[in-house]
């Protein structure tokens, strides 16, 4: 299996070093290792979603729910 640094992810990806290594941390990059100060992230994986913001379909839903009828 082939590895990149948090880095290189980050710049994949389109988000900060940080938040690759808070997905790292918190376990949610699957085969992600740590060798020695470092994470190293397969190159294979994915991007998990975003959990600060909701899914468009709950937002809608949410819009519809408290949208006045007429």
């Amino acid at each position: 299996m082939d590895y990149e640094t948090t880095k290189d992810t980050a710049q994949k990806w389109g988000i900060t070093n940080r938040m690759v290594l808070y997905y790292c941390t918190s376990g949610r990059i699957a085969g992600a290792v740590k060798m020695g100060n470092t994470w190293l992230v397969p190159c294979a994986a994915e991007k998990p979603s975003d959990r600060r913001y909701k899914k468009e379909m709950e937002v809608t839903r949410l819009e519809a729910k408290n949208d006045p009828k007429e």
